[in-house]
């Protein structure tokens, strides 16, 4: 049962997936710290430092349970979270504990289990990111070809297709995975480079032997899953690249709120709209109201993330010479609630991809309303195929837009332009055609096959390589 009386983090306990709070817990954390002095340990005595086999087999054998409460009483002693828990592992194992944390200093741990655990949470984030897409995509397939009006300043403009207005928002999460996919193939490691990153420690441990100490460095990353190793460090590895990692997620959420801002919009005109339960109360005093609050937690959330960015970088350039110790803190809150506000944002924009409400009607009544104005141009055409005079063609177009126009505004009633066109004898060669000249899949342009290009050459590639359902142009509806 939580405990009332505390504050609880609600990226946590409300939000986050079990996945991403598991990645930033203490268990993980403290357990990777174990991993890693094992595996120092094993690398030095393979090297020819004076570690027992008994000595690896209890460290072996004793990574789990971890002893939290021994560690906790003995960091209210000792005021170092580092050595509180050498300390309480080494209550475990007696026999090792002359050499846990040999030569090391604590950002080997600590460092090392940071990038641990960045890398983990990109994979996770790539996964839901690609999860995305391939429920947009398989949306964007759907209504591939449904008119919709397009809008530009947020004033009507020419029409574009329900689907291809989906390609563009994947288009940016596209970009964004791009980007991520580079931040974790080039995440590297800091390794084994002792108090200020110049390794003396560990030199003094061999002797001397450079060879060995380069060994070391690289052998430990590698052992840790790493191929990169940071060349040179200061006592961390540079706040940079948590500045670049920071930025990343700013990235994906920002995509993620211009999104879920049109989704909000469409949602005001009714066209479109996220998923509502049965029993989903949307406003305690207006009962008929369907707020869409999925979209808003979105864009509430990637408010939040984005603005870390600034945090990632400050950081960095107030970071002294070799290292300060006023990232700490900050740090402890800044890299885990971005990664578990990213993943709430991911998780919540894949259930209103694939829970998206379309109501042709709806969009079909708005395309209507204004792309008789739009299609003026081609009836004046075909008026001129048919033997009409252009001028006086023209003319009569721009009165009857003229009134039909003032019809909307001033009276508030439906646009009757067509009706008044169909009516007038100067445009009654061409007014059995005016349905065909108005259908409004003859103003969407390319859009059908831009989506179509769009999955074929750019999602489902990526979608392949990452194992994850295809869009499947031949299980959507048309």
């Amino acid at each position: 049962m939580p405990d009332r009386n505390r504050y609880e983090n609600p990226l946590v306990d409300r939000y986050a997936s079990k996945e991403m709070s598991f990645i930033w817990s203490p268990q993980k954390k403290f357990s990777t710290w174990r991993q890693l002095w094992l595996c120092l340990a094993e690398c030095e005595k393979e090297l020819g430092l004076p570690i027992s086999d008994e000595q690896i087999a209890a460290m072996k054998n004793n990574l789990e349970p971890i002893n939290f409460e021994v560690a906790e009483r003995y960091e209210k002693e000792l005021r170092h979270d580092v050595m509180s828990h050498v300390h309480a592992w080494g209550e475990q194992i007696p026999v090792a504990m002359p050499i846990i944390h040999l030569g090391a200093t604590s950002c080997y741990v600590g460092c090392n289990t940071e990038l641990i655990q960045i890398r983990e949470s990109l994979q996770l984030i790539e996964k839901k990111l690609l999860k995305v897409l391939s429920t947009l995509g398989k949306q964007a397939k759907t209504y591939r070809d449904m008119p919709t009006l397009g809008f530009t300043h947020y004033q009507p403009a020419q029409l574009t297709t329900v689907g291809k207005r989906c390609t563009l928002w994947m288009q940016d999460f596209v970009i964004d995975h791009e980007n991520l996919r580079f931040r974790i193939d080039t995440l590297p490691f800091r390794s084994v480079k002792g108090t200020t990153g110049t390794q003396a420690s560990f030199l003094s441990l061999f002797d001397g032997d450079h060879v060995k100490v380069k060994h070391l460095e690289k052998e430990v990353a590698r052992r840790m899953g790493f191929d990169l190793v940071v060349p040179v460090t200061g006592q961390t590895y540079p706040r940079k690249f948590d500045h670049y990692v920071l930025s990343q997620l700013a990235a994906i959420a920002a995509s993620a709120q211009k999104m879920a801002t049109d989704i909000r919009l469409l949602s005001n005109l009714k066209e479109i709209e996220e998923p509502f339960e049965s029993k989903q109360i949307g406003s305690s005093a207006m009962a008929y109201k369907r707020n869409p609050m999925r979209s808003e937690r979105i864009c509430s959330l990637a408010r939040y993330v984005i603005s870390l960015t600034d945090n990632g970088a400050q950081t960095h350039a107030n970071q002294w010479f070799e290292r300060t110790l006023d990232d700490s803190a900050n740090r402890r809150l800044s890299l885990p609630e971005a990664f578990l506000a990213t993943d709430v944002i991911l998780t919540l924009l894949a259930n209103v991809a694939e829970g998206m409400t379309v109501w042709p009607n709806v969009i079909k009544k708005r395309v209507m309303a204004e792309l008789p104005f739009m299609a003026t141009e081609n009836i004046i055409m075909a008026c001129v195929k048919a033997g009409g005079d252009r001028q006086k063609l023209h003319e009569a177009i721009r009165v009857h837009s003229i009134a039909a126009a003032k019809r909307v505004k001033e009276e508030g009633g439906d646009c009757d332009l067509l009706e008044r066109i169909a009516k007038d004898p100067i445009f009654t060669p061409i007014a059995k055609d005016l349905d065909k000249i108005t259908d409004p899949r003859d103003y969407t342009g390319r859009s059908p096959e831009q989506v179509d290009d769009f999955l074929a050459e750019v999602v489902n590639p990526l979608l392949a390589k990452a194992n994850i359902d295809l869009v499947k142009f031949d299980e959507i509806r048309n």
